[in-house]
């Protein structure tokens, strides 16, 4: 397939090329892939600036999405690559092949440093917002061999998921401290202040009145940023909520775990020792079953499997994706539905046919840079995710770039009066800083940012 890229593309391409240290901040959808694999020919065989190339990513983007796009695309044929993953032989046999581009999940980011393999003298990590924190393995193997790297790409549609907290460990990475400085208790002493404190322990910090600005500010130099909705005609996004209610009875034992952290349902035993803990099991009493203190599922309602299967039907028999939080939300999904997980490839093949009605999919697992728009245009949130990230990138599975459909439907279905209510209007909350900061950075095409 020839590659006839849109004017966004070729900026994000040629910015790529001119910047050893670039944060692509594109909007799920704009094809940050077959951008950076255009930049990457150019500096491997134009220019010959880099001769090894180290692409990080997410498991199945890593194995599948990236082989993909360079299999693709006729511009792209003469790249050579190697996919690093699965057990320790297949990873070794993987470079010892003599390829222009290695790829590999970053879980194995650590094994490749300390295995004393790493020659690279450009580095792109797919979803720079998985390296947030600067106390994971990943981050801090990659740290070490940064100094080696000439050029690094950082691609991500959500840079601050969590706040603007997130972004020192991703600079840090990118620039080596340059901007936002080499330690994260001076980034935090200068941006913020704290919010929630017990004595001198801080619990949540906040920003400081005018940081997000200059944080912008600093960053903008090696910063582009685009949202789909500037550069493609995406199909128009419709988020609805079908909310199921508990009864007087259930209502009652919701609440009784929520304020004595304790619960007995059909005899057996649920606690919740802290905070996180119960807004855990509040979030599986709003799906509709829980794991009792020895990890047995016991079941609360079925509110929400009867909320699916009104909409399964309303479907006529169009295909359904749906998202799952909890393992138990999917076994009792399995009993009630004829589903299909999402988990290989072959999966991925067969839902893109058509061929799988309702298949079900874990946010966590299949959320980042897999290509399903051609399979639906529907995705029901059985359960939801905290993480914004995650939500996001789950939702773009459908709302992207190739996707047919004029109308592209999110569904929430939402227990009333529980944490289901919290979470959805957290989600949205964050949304304002992860839009504010792409806002800053926003790529003007003319040529300045």
């Amino acid at each position: 397939m020839n590659f006839r890229p849109h004017d966004y593309q070729n900026y994000a391409i040629e910015y790529i090329k001119a910047n050893p240290v670039a944060g692509v901040f594109l909007s799920m959808g704009l094809g940050k892939t077959i951008i950076s694999l255009t930049a990457i020919a150019d500096l491997l065989f134009d220019s010959f600036e880099i001769s090894n190339v180290l692409i990080i990513g997410p498991l199945r983007v890593a194995r599948d999405s990236w082989p993909m796009e360079i299999s693709k695309w006729e511009h792209l044929k003469h790249l050579t690559y190697t996919v690093a993953v699965g057990n320790l032989a297949e990873r070794k046999a993987a470079l010892k092949r003599q390829a222009d581009i290695t790829i590999i999940n970053r879980e194995n980011v650590q094994w490749l440093v300390e295995s004393g393999n790493f020659n690279y003298d450009m580095v792109v990590i797919d979803e720079l917002s998985s390296f947030k924190s600067h106390t994971s393995k990943r981050f801090k193997a990659l740290m070490k061999v940064r100094p080696k790297v000439k050029r690094i790409v950082g691609l991500t549609g959500t840079p601050s998921s969590n706040g603007l907290m997130d972004l020192w460990a991703e600079f840090r990475l990118l620039d080596m401290g340059e901007r936002l400085g080499k330690f994260i208790t001076r980034y935090r002493e200068a941006f913020f202040m704290p919010e929630k404190r017990n004595g001198m322990q801080v619990f949540s910090y906040k920003p400081r009145p005018d940081a997000e600005e200059e944080i912008y500010r600093r960053i903008s130099d090696i910063t582009i940023s685009m949202k789909c909705t500037d550069h493609l005609k995406m199909p128009e996004l419709i988020s609805t909520q079908y909310e199921v209610v508990l009864s007087d009875d259930e209502r009652k034992q919701y609440e009784r775990l929520k304020s004595e952290l304790v619960l007995t349902l059909s005899d057996e035993e649920i606690t919740a020792p802290n905070a996180a803990s119960l807004t855990n099991k509040l979030s599986q009493l709003a799906n509709g079953a829980i794991y009792d203190d020895t990890k047995l599922i016991v079941e609360f309602h079925s509110r929400k499997l009867d909320a699916l299967e009104d909409i399964i039907e309303s479907a006529s028999g169009n295909p359904l994706l749906v998202a799952y939080w909890f393992r138990h939300d999917l076994e009792r999904i399995r009993k009630r539905f004829e589903v299909r997980e999402i988990k290989t490839s072959q999966d991925i093949i067969d839902w893109n046919a058509g061929k799988i009605p309702v298949a079900m999919i874990h946010p966590a697992s299949a959320g980042h840079g897999l290509n399903l728009q051609s399979g639906g245009s529907t995705l029901v949130w059985f359960g939801l995710t905290w993480s914004l990230e995650l939500y996001q990138q789950t939702n773009a599975r459908l709302w992207r770039q190739g996707q047919t459909s004029g109308t592209v439907v999110i569904q929430h279905i939402i227990t009333k009066g529980t944490i289901d209510e919290r979470i959805l209007k957290a989600l949205n909350k964050k949304e304002l800083t992860q839009n504010a900061l792409i806002d800053a950075v926003k790529a003007d095409l003319g040529g300045n940012v």
